[in-house]
């Protein structure tokens, strides 16, 4: 009888178990795994998790709950009361954190706990509507970007043997979506029973990354060697495979090809944000043919997430010597695709606009990281990963504001849209074609 028992317990527990031993075996795969980058990866999983909870909790309040021109006002708002301050905050995170360089698993666990709480504050503030919300929603956004600041400045100390620093954050990032994609349907669940249900489950999955955060390997706080970056590039200052190092090791700048790939990368960026508000106005007014609004939104953000989970995948895979090419190309065949949507618009090029979208960001972002990772020396690395991402977040933002004053024109918005691509490429193709010329003789390693 005991044997029985045993294996119905078994049984019971195997879809559980079974399913952890595989992700398990999956994280820690080649080398990760006694490397700590396995764990970081599971903890970056439960940050997407969470944060999709918040996401979904909040959508439904200030967006789904209200009519179209009154949501668009909510909105607004939301971006005015918490975006706004973020836009000053988000400088400031990286340069205050690179003084805490000792204290990083401290500081992740201290993102997770805040998050935690302040998914209990806006529990209660979306079930009643309180003004709480907003400034929740701020800490919420502020303690995230400190969490994205400091794994950025782990993950080289996480390396596994030829393991290049692209390839790491390639495994780190699409942890984070598939995370995200395994959270959503349950948060959406949970959103049935009520408005505060994604919350409890944010709470809950915070929670456990606090103390996941301890579990990585105490090296993570190390900060041997490092120095501060400068996001600007000058021929007194210059340092790269062409160019011989400066006589202040501890203050440098990351080089033209970073800076003209940062420039880039900030267009695209722009991009998402713009189109992740236009296309939720323009869709929930104008749904796809024979689609609700909601079954509308679902298609083109599925259609983002796999371009984006797939972009991160082939940079995962694609060994270049010139990330700058991949970076002029990649742009450039936005730019095309916003172009056709803009001149053709329609339900099909809209979720195509949206997949080359993910697509081009993800595998731009990880030539610009192969690019910091080939010209930036070691010593001022993470600074110039931590004020690169917090720049591109800026650049985020200002898209979303101008994505929720724009007239619900789907022609004319793609086409703003295609301008300010446009114009990110036009000036920063020059000098990455430039870099490419005179970097010809580098060795860098980009998978």
């Amino acid at each position: 009888m005991s044997g029985s028992v045993r294996a119905v317990g078994r049984a019971l527990h195997f879809p559980f178990t079974g399913t952890a031993r595989g992700i398990r075996k999956a994280t820690h795969a080649h080398g990760a795994g006694e490397s700590g980058l396995g764990k970081l990866i599971e903890l970056h999983g439960v940050n997407g998790a969470g944060d999709v909870m918040i996401t979904i909790a909040l959508a439904s309040t200030v967006f789904f709950s209200v009519p179209t021109d009154e949501a668009r006002g909510r909105v607004a708002l939301y971006l005015a009361i918490t975006m706004a301050p973020f836009t000053v905050l988000a400088p400031v995170i990286g340069p205050l954190l690179d003084r805490l360089p000792h204290g990083r698993r401290a500081a992740m666990a201290g993102a997770m706990l805040a998050r935690a709480l302040l998914a209990l504050v806006l529990s209660g503030a979306v079930a009643t509507g309180s003004i709480e919300m907003y400034p929740a929603a701020l800490g919420v956004l502020v303690s995230s970007k400190a969490y994205g600041v400091v794994r950025s400045a782990v993950v080289p100390r996480l390396l596994p043997p030829r393991f290049s620093l692209v390839k790491a954050n390639s495994r780190v990032t699409l942890g984070g979506l598939l995370a995200t994609g395994i959270a959503a349907p349950i948060g959406a669940g949970l959103q049935s029973l009520g408005p505060r249900y994604p919350l409890y489950g944010a709470f809950v999955i915070f929670v456990a990354g606090t103390f996941l955060s301890f579990s990585l390997p105490r090296k993570v706080d190390s900060a041997k060697g490092e120095a501060v970056a400068l996001l600007a590039a000058d021929e007194q200052h210059l340092h790269g495979p062409h160019r011989q190092p400066v006589k202040r090791p501890g203050l440098r700048t990351v080089g033209i090809a970073v800076t003209h790939a940062l420039g880039a990368n900030a267009a695209l960026r722009w991009l998402s944000g713009f189109l992740t508000f236009f296309l939720a106005f323009l869709l929930r007014e104008h749904p796809l043919t024979g689609q609700s609004a909601a079954v509308s939104l679902g298609m083109v953000a599925v259609s983002a997430g796999v371009g984006n989970a797939l972009g991160t995948a082939v940079g995962a895979w694609l060994r270049s010597k010139a990330p700058e090419l991949i970076i002029v190309t990649v742009v450039a065949v936005v730019l095309g695709a916003a172009i056709t949507a803009a001149v053709f618009f329609g339900a099909f090029l809209v979720a195509c606009m949206a997949a080359v979208a993910g697509f081009s960001q993800a595998l731009a972002k990880l030539s610009l990281d192969a690019l910091i990772q080939r010209d930036v020396p070691e010593l001022v690395r993470t600074s110039a990963f931590a004020r690169s991402e917090t720049l591109l977040q800026v650049c985020w933002v200002f898209g979303g504001a101008v994505g929720i004053v724009m007239p619900l024109n789907g022609a004319l918005g793609l086409s703003v849209a295609a301008a300010v691509v446009a114009l990110g490429w036009l000036t920063t193709v020059r000098g990455l074609l430039s870099s490419v010329r005179h970097g010809s003789g580098a060795k860098p390693r980009v998978a």
